[in-house]
């Protein structure tokens, strides 16, 4: 979590333990890079499609600044979920060396919306790649540097 108010914090920690299906307690520390938020970090087991559901029941507050990433295993790829208020959610698969996959499908409409001139190219796979995501959230990563790391662990 790179960033909550305060307010918040409680109903982050309900519903990530709501998905997890343990208690959550998180260290919560103040972030510098937005006064009046919070930061937290935590990591967490589980079996495959958990960082979709932990994902989704937190993207439902506009406020909140966060990134769920999930490794693969053998039987699914990895993800990536990164949020912002400006910009919503973002989702990539992520390789096995933490690359960004990108379906065909996705990289032919991308060329497509560009030879239509309906967008730029290089904007387009910014996007496909997650820049906006990455430039909004770096200063929160910065930030969080040396911030205590709560471990959770779930028997799978």
């Amino acid at each position: 979590m790179h960033s909550a108010p305060r307010a918040l914090c409680p109903h982050v920690e309900w519903a990530v333990a709501g998905v997890l299906g343990t208690r959550v307690s998180l260290d919560w520390i103040r972030q510098p890079a937005a006064p009046g938020t919070w930061r937290s970090e935590f990591s967490w087991q589980g079996e495959a499609g958990t960082a979709s559901k932990l994902a989704s029941a937190l993207r439902g507050w506009h406020l909140l600044r966060f990134e769920v990433t999930a490794e693969p295993c053998a039987t699914a790829e990895g993800e990536r979920y990164s949020c912002t208020p400006d910009l919503g959610i973002f989702h990539a698969v992520t390789g096995i060396h933490g690359d960004i996959l990108i379906p065909e499908d996705r990289l032919r409409a991308a060329l497509i919306r560009s030879q239509r001139g309906e967008s730029d190219l290089e904007a387009e796979l910014a996007r496909l790649l997650g820049k906006p995501w990455d430039d909004e959230l770096e200063p929160f990563r910065y930030a969080g540097e040396g911030a205590p790391v709560r471990w959770l662990h779930q028997v799978v």
